[in-house]
């Protein structure tokens, strides 16, 4: 798993009970899956699919420092999966596992597009 972004916890990024929104995390992994996505597909021409369950498993407080990690799972016709690991920077504890987002390639109006990549291309720019 690469962990690409970090974030820090302000005071805006927190819920009722003082610890990290749960809303504020999601937006994040979604805009660091459509970068990661991007990255591998060659497009900005990508939308979310689908978001499997998401395990919450810790929390993060003000002050806190997250990373989101990002591997690579598998490819469709005009997909990408991904799986998702959130962590603390410091302690290394784990924030929220995700098991697969999936990500479509699209064109200008919207509909899925073959990507044309295989699986060994996607590795050949993972490495």
């Amino acid at each position: 798993m690469k962990f690409h972004s970090r974030k820090l916890i302000k005071p805006e990024n927190l819920n009722a009970n003082n610890t990290l929104f749960g809303g504020s995390l999601l937006r994040w992994i979604d805009e660091e899956a459509g970068i990661y996505t991007m990255t591998k597909l060659r497009t900005q021409k990508v939308v979310t699919k689908f978001i499997s369950e998401i395990n919450f498993i810790s929390s993060a407080k003000q002050g806190d420092v997250i990373e989101i990690g990002m591997e690579f799972v598998s490819i469709g016709k005009s997909s990408i999966t991904m799986r998702c690991l959130v962590r603390n920077l410091f302690s290394q504890k784990t924030i929220i596992s995700i098991e697969k987002i999936v990500f479509v390639q699209v064109d200008n109006n919207e509909k899925s597009v073959p990507h044309n990549l295989t699986i060994e291309d996607i590795k050949r720019m993972s490495s």
